[in-house]
């Protein structure tokens, strides 16, 4: 089985009966801080806790040294899954409003403190929720605190330094999330400097969905990665966004499509454009 895993909005209903499930909302808007957990006010599913980006999901930023989601401590992410009540055997369920970006990043950090097991992301998202008919709810879900303990795997990990020593290598993948506009540095709506990393290629986030907003099939999703991997290895696949939380929804749709989990470089482009030393590329 691999790491990744999807639930259904029908599945998530049923599972729901039987309990002892810790499900999280995801939900954020880069443009508006405030929007998710507003949003999580006015209705969530059922047992929801809010997991915040930049409160839970990411560390303090430090302008000019690090991007704008640094990874969070370890010991204090695992402090805030146990507040949720995660165990090292819970099952959990991330969902957000529907492409899975902030889901997967999530997703991910979970994975890098070993727990990869009994994690799900909900496919379509609240979208696919409402589209099914279930309801929300506005109740606090009451929690009794886990025991979580995690470790992290920092060889999923490559920093800017070790990245910037790699470029060039025959071996390596190393891939965009961004959308096209902004991997060519035609626009830049967010970070200072446009463009992309030297040797990289664009794999925006959005074409590993289908029409209805759902994760393609594994076997689509293989085909997407092997045009890309051109028979290198994918573990030597490197994975990099705008700011490390994109990059995640690459890495879990790899993994669905049956790859090995890849590395992900979490500065990612606002990391990488803090050192004017560090090369920048434009165009395709």
């Amino acid at each position: 089985m691999p790491l990744a895993q999807l639930i259904s909005p029908q599945q998530l209903a049923e599972r729901q009966q039987r309990g002892g499930l810790v499900i999280l909302d995801c939900r954020f808007a880069l443009e508006d801080p405030d929007y998710g957990l507003c949003s999580y006010a006015e209705g969530h599913i059922e047992g929801a806790q809010y997991a915040d980006l930049e409160r839970h999901l990411s560390g303090p930023v430090t302008k000019g040294v690090t991007g704008r989601h640094p990874l969070p401590a370890a010991d204090t992410l695992v402090q805030q899954l146990r507040a949720w009540g995660i165990n090292a055997d819970t099952d959990i369920v991330l969902y957000d409003d529907g492409p899975g970006a902030y889901a997967a990043r999530a997703w991910w950090l979970l994975a890098w403190l070993g727990k990869r097991d009994g994690v799900f992301i909900l496919d379509g998202g609240l979208k696919a929720w409402h589209a099914a008919g279930f309801p929300l709810s506005l109740d606090a879900p009451v929690i009794e605190p886990g025991a979580f303990t995690g470790t992290p795997d920092n060889h999923l990990l490559v920093d800017a330094e070790q990245l910037q020593k790699r470029l060039g290598e025959p071996g390596m993948t190393l891939i965009d999330a961004r959308a096209q506009p902004r991997f060519r540095g035609e626009v830049e709506p967010i970070d200072p400097v446009a463009g992309h990393i030297p040797g990289a290629q664009c794999e925006a986030f959005s074409e590993n969905l289908g029409s209805d907003g759902r994760f393609l099939p594994a076997e689509q999703l293989k085909q997407r990665f092997a045009a890309q991997l051109q028979g290198r290895s994918p573990d030597k696949l490197v994975a990099y966004c705008g700011s490390g939380v994109t990059a995640c929804h690459n890495l879990f749709a790899l993994s669905l499509a049956g790859y090995p989990l890849g590395t992900l470089y979490a500065g990612s482009w606002s990391e990488w454009i803090t050192d004017p030393a560090r090369k920048v590329a434009t165009g395709d």
